[in-house]
Parts: structure tokens; C-alpha cells; sequence
């Protein structure tokens, strides 16, 4: 794959693009190809209190531009903010230009990354002494321009006398979990826009090693377009219970933590995980039942559970059990047409709503109890 077109190594030094806007970020490298623009998201829930929310970017490697997850991270220190970095375009080339820890929000190339960072500081929260309150970022921020860079064809926005002033406060470098963070995405193809066209699977992630955020999103996604059938649901959904309750089991022998060993092993799996919900998704099964009562009733039921699955209110065994049942009435359905010229009698009509009633019942239990998906 040649997607190394005009890819050039310019050194940290390098200051085209920050001295022509006026901006005294640090610059990594410079491309001639524009990243593209920021895709649409669902921010998780902050999983500790105390965490930054750190936008998702798009980032440029060997194989071309990758997506790195929106994410909460843990600050350096209380009392300290992320400015998120952003891509600048000037004399003909982009380059990027580093996020980095302040006491303060500073420049960020006027980018509406959404979440609290509308081009201009962060509205998502502050600290109060060494307790940070309001964590509730505003999460429906409607992005209207999405262009991911700043310069011709994108943001035009430029440094405010008071994000100048900023410039000259300490700045502290990414932390070694965003940089294992970044590291990690650029290893995984699926992050690629060259894969996955601008639109990637994961967009972003409850924490750092949030694999299984990542996964359940990319599940319901899957269940709501009907690239995924209730069989092959309840059959991935399986394995991430399995997984879940390996990871439980080993975490509770060694003190709530996992061994370096436990975690490359977890990663193998999630990585199969991810193959088979991408070949699952890809394959020519799926979901989609038609214009008819029947089947605007399993769209629903379907619905429904994909966005359990997205809130977390449903965990891996609660969907694979749903899918189960899901699984059982079509093809109770599928028989009971075969055998009446692909019609249901007014009987078998009666006996689908009467499961499909059961089923919505079980769905609205599970996403109601005190059970969900793991952190």
C-alpha cells in the first residue's frame, strides 16, 4: 500500500507551521496530504473522578493518517489542563502541532473538537483547589464545521492576545499512557483512514486501555445498521463475557491488577474480538427485515439493544441472551413461513408478538437492573 506520499520528517525544531500563524507550539513533523475530517462520536462516561477528557485526532504515520480515541486520562498533577493539538496549514504543507498539560487551555488552532472544546478554552469543567467539579462535559455539542486542521480549506482562527500570553506558562508533555495510547492506535489498521474512510471503529474510549469500551461500540453500531445478525451477536458478545470474567478472575488473584502476561493476553483476544466483529460486519449476512409488522418489530427489539449495548446498561451476557432469544424467533419465523408460502397465519402472528412482548420485557429488565458492562 503507497500511502507514503509526500511524507516528510521535518524534526521538533521544525516551526513553519506555529511561526507563520503566530503560535509557538511544538511541530513533529509536516505533510502535504490534509487529514480528514473529524468523525462523529459519542463521548463515554468518565470512569474516575478527577480525569481530563482529552480529544480524539487524527494522526500521521508510515501507512497515512490514523484516528487516536477521544479518551479520559488521569492529569500530571491536580490543577492542570490539556490544550489538545491540532494540524496547521501554511506555505504548503500541514504540520502537526502537540498537545501538552497547563495550568491553562491555550491554543489549539481554533478546532471544534466538540466535548468542552469548542475552539476557544474548555467549557466541560474546572477545578476547585485540588477537586475538579462539574465533570459533565457538554457531550451533544453540535460540531457544524468539522475541518480537523487549521489554515486555507479549514480553521481560519488566530491566537487571542490572552492564548498568547498563555504560551509563555509551564507546559508539561503528554503523559506516557496518552503516549502509549497514540502508539497503540497507530498499530492497529482498522484506526487507518485508509481503511476505514474517514469513519473508525473506534472513535473513543472510557480509558486508556479501554479495548472494551472500543468493542461494544463497534458491536452496537453493528446491530443498529444490521451488519450484524442476532446470531453472530450473541456469538461475539459470548466471548466478551468470557473475556470479562477471565479478566475478573485473574485481577482478584493479584490484587485487582493484571500481570504483564495476563495483559498481553487479554490484548490477544480482544484482538480476535475485533477480526471477527470486522468480518462479521463485513460478510454477507445481516439483519434487515423489511417494510412489515414483523419486521419493524425486530428493528426495534434490535434498537433497542444496541443502545444498551452503547450506554453500558446491557453487559456481554445480558446481550448474548437477548440475541439468543433473538436468534430463537426468527427462526421460529423463517420455518413458520416456509411451511404457509412466506406468509405467518394470524395464529403465528399472534405467537411472534406474544415472544416479541416477552423479549422487550427482558430488554427493559436488563438495561433497568444493577448489572452492566464492565469499566
Amino acid at each position: 500500500m503507497r500511502i507514503f506520499r509526500s511524507f516528510r520528517i521535518a524534526l521538533v525544531l521544525s516551526l513553519l507551521v506555529a511561526a507563520s500563524q503566530g503560535a509557538l507550539a511544538q511541530v513533529s513533523f509536516s505533510i502535504t496530504v490534509a487529514p480528514p475530517p473529524l468523525p462523529v462520536y459519542t463521548q463515554p462516561p468518565c470512569p474516575t473522578p478527577g480525569y481530563i477528557w482529552t480529544p480524539g485526532y487524527w494522526r500521521y504515520g508510515p501507512l497515512g493518517y490514523f484516528w487516536v480515541p477521544g479518551v479520559w486520562v488521569a492529569p500530571p498533577r491536580p490543577g492542570l489542563f490539556w490544550t489538545p493539538g491540532y494540524w496547521g496549514f501554511a506555505n504548503g504543507v500541514y504540520a502537526w502541532n502537540a498537545g501538552y498539560w497547563g495550568p491553562h487551555v491555550g491554543y489549539y488552532g481554533g478546532i471544534n473538537y466538540g466535548f468542552g472544546y469548542v475552539g476557544t478554552g474548555f467549557v466541560g469543567g474546572m477545578w476547585a483547589g485540588n477537586v475538579y467539579v462539574d465533570r459533565s462535559v457538554v457531550n451533544n455539542t453540535t460540531v457544524v464545521n468539522r475541518a480537523s486542521f487549521n489554515g486555507t480549506g479549514g480553521i481560519t482562527a488566530q491566537p487571542t492576545a490572552g492564548q498568547q500570553a498563555l504560551m509563555r506558562e509551564e507546559r508539561l508533555q503528554p503523559t506516557a499512557s496518552q503516549l502509549s495510547h497514540e502508539q497503540a492506535q497507530s498499530q492497529n489498521r482498522y484506526q487507518l483512514a485508509s481503511m476505514n474512510h474517514g469513519a473508525p471503529g473506534a472513535a473513543a474510549m472510557d480509558t486508556v486501555d479501554g479495548r472494551r469500551y472500543n468493542q461494544q461500540g463497534r458491536i452496537a453500531q453493528g446491530i443498529s445498521s444490521g451488519q450484524l445478525t442476532p446470531a453472530e451477536t450473541k456469538n461475539l458478545e459470548s466471548r466478551e463475557a468470557r473475556l470479562n470474567g477471565e479478566i475478573h478472575t485473574d485481577r482478584a488473584a493479584n490484587g485487582g491488577k493484571l500481570t504483564g502476561a495476563e495483559r498481553q493476553q487479554v490484548n490477544a483476544q480482544q484482538n480476535n474480538l475485533s477480526r471477527s466483529i470486522y468480518q462479521d460486519k463485513h460478510n454477507a449476512a445481516t439483519d434487515q427485515y423489511g417494510n412489515n409488522e414483523v419486521g419493524a418489530r425486530r428493528n426495534n427489539q434490535q434498537q433497542r439493544i444496541a443502545n444498551g449495548v452503547r450506554s453500558g446498561q446491557m453487559s456481554p451476557s445480558e446481550v448474548a441472551k437477548a440475541e439468543g432469544h433473538e436468534q430463537n424467533v426468527n427462526r421460529q419465523i423463517s420455518a413458520d413461513r416456509a411451511g404457509n408460502g412466506g406468509k405467518l397465519t394470524p395464529q403465528e402472528h399472534r405467537n411472534v408478538n406474544h415472544e416479541q412482548n416477552a423479549e422487550s420485557r427482558q430488554i427493559y429488565h436488563e438495561k433497568h437492573n444493577e448489572k452492566h458492562a464492565p469499566p
